[in-house]
């Protein structure tokens, strides 16, 4: 799956992100929340540019190639920022409903779990 691809790439890439690893952590959250039902909040049209964002990060091909030294992560940066900036509204919202949840609950819908069968089989309770 596409957020445990995203997990990866967004650890493996550390610090040449700067910023928009947290930023690339918030979305993670919202998608997971939206895949598990509990957050809705979010027109159809924004979870859409969210997922599109997320999915030419991860492509190797894209733009500027991923194994170009010192640009590959250039396009993906800015498509990443591209999406936090016009989505803000909806991001800023994420982050309230966020702050209104108790700790416990967060851990729950925002860990991915171990592995991507383990998120399918969750899936199909929902």
């Amino acid at each position: 799956g596409l957020l445990f691809a995203v997990a990866r790439k967004g650890n493996s890439e550390g610090n040449r992100l700067g910023k928009l690893k947290e930023d690339l952590r918030l979305l993670q959250a919202l998608c997971l929340a939206y895949w598990r039902g509990e957050y809705r909040s979010i027109s159809p049209k924004a979870i859409l540019s969210i997922v599109a964002g997320l999915m030419y990060f991860l492509s190797p091909l894209d733009a500027i190639p991923d194994w170009i030294p010192g640009l590959g992560m250039f396009d993906d940066i800015a498509v990443l920022a591209w999406v936090t900036k016009h989505l803000s509204d909806e991001l800023d919202a994420f982050r309230a409903w966020r702050e209104q949840q108790p700790p416990e609950k967060l851990i729950v819908v925002e860990q991915l779990p171990k592995t991507q069968a383990l998120l399918e089989k969750e899936r199909g309770k929902v």
